[in-house]
């Protein structure tokens, strides 16, 4: 997995503690890294308990690592990785399940935008470092139809010979999920968590968290500050992995063309969970700026930020920029 750094963390208020902190926004900041999904995730941890900290954090990297683990494209020993080569998976994690069930939803949602079995398309742009021959493409597209991933407690199976699932669009913000329900166990109340999705824990500094959010046209800019309110951000973007220096064609993939959407350069999803945030950040990429925001306007703590190509900016009435 190649990890989508789209957004810049900031810790807040590291020049000065705001009017108005807590005993709890004084504590000591504690921080610990890892290597998962091809990149290093950190977590940030506000606690009196150095010792406790670093317990808490290790426990949450530690499930942020099983994630990839279990969801690889590239470790022979992942369960998705055996999936795509053997086309039949018996015995599948529960967690494996989990975000299987949730793609399955997402993909209903919105009706075919979000499918996780585009990674034959992935393959053949991968394959030809950029555009693929037009009947390759086609050959690739032919394999994509996410209703051909059948899935139950005893096995999961791709219906179709050839085919093969990415569950890139999902797996980060799971295993942010999982992270956040580790640190809660360990008694963490304020902390930051990145896993190239990003979800916190109360505050810090007497402020809450905030996030710088990419430019994707300048790497070195800030398009918007976002206020961490108790939901989870993510971001996808045109720019994280591209087969052509135009950005025309990247990694997130239209089913319905066989290529990359053309509206949108990166959306930003804040969502109660990371698996939502992460999911629809992706199919909010392939529905474009005017259905991705009619479909959150009824989706329960969705909101978000949409930057066309053509530098258009688009947040809904509930995003909360700082």
């Amino acid at each position: 997995m190649h990890r989508r750094t789209f957004i810049a963390a900031t810790l807040g208020g590291m020049a000065g503690v705001a009017a108005g902190a807590t005993e709890a926004d004084r504590r000591p900041l504690h921080s610990g890294a890892a290597l998962a999904f091809g990149t290093t995730i950190s977590i940030a941890v506000r606690h009196a308990d150095p010792e406790a900290a670093q317990q808490a954090i290790a426990a949450a990297l530690g499930e942020a690592r099983r994630v990839d683990a279990l969801m690889s494209l590239h470790q022979p020993p992942s369960q998705v990785f055996r999936l795509n080569r053997d086309k039949v998976l018996h015995g599948p994690d529960r967690h494996l399940l989990a975000v299987l069930e949730h793609a399955r939803t997402l993909s209903r949602l919105t009706q075919g935008a979000f499918d996780i079995t585009v990674q034959p398309l992935w393959r053949a742009f991968d394959a030809a470092h950029g555009l693929p021959p037009a009947a390759e493409r086609q050959r690739a597209q032919r394999l994509v139809g996410w209703t051909q991933v059948q899935a139950g407690p005893e096995r999961v199976v791709l219906a179709r010979p050839g085919m093969a699932i990415t569950l890139n669009g999902l797996a980060q913000g799971y295993a942010t999920d999982l992270a956040l329900a580790a640190l809660r166990r360990h008694g963490v109340c304020h902390a930051l968590v990145d896993t190239g999705e990003y979800g916190a824990l109360g505050r810090t500094e007497g402020r809450p968290w905030h996030l710088g959010i990419r430019d994707p046209r300048r790497d070195d800019a800030v398009a918007a500050s976002v206020v961490m309110d108790g939901r989870c951000v993510a971001t996808s973007g045109d720019y994280a992995s591209a087969f052509t220096s135009d950005l025309r064609h990247h990694h997130i993939f239209d089913p319905a063309s066989g290529d990359s959407p053309t509206e949108l350069a990166s959306v930003t999803v804040l969502a109660p969970t990371g698996l939502e945030a992460d999911g629809l950040s992706t199919a909010f990429m392939v529905m474009g700026a005017r259905r991705a925001h009619a479909l959150a306007a009824h989706l329960p703590g969705v909101d978000l930020l949409t930057i066309g190509k053509d530098g258009a900016r688009w947040k809904s009435s509930g995003f909360p920029v700082a």
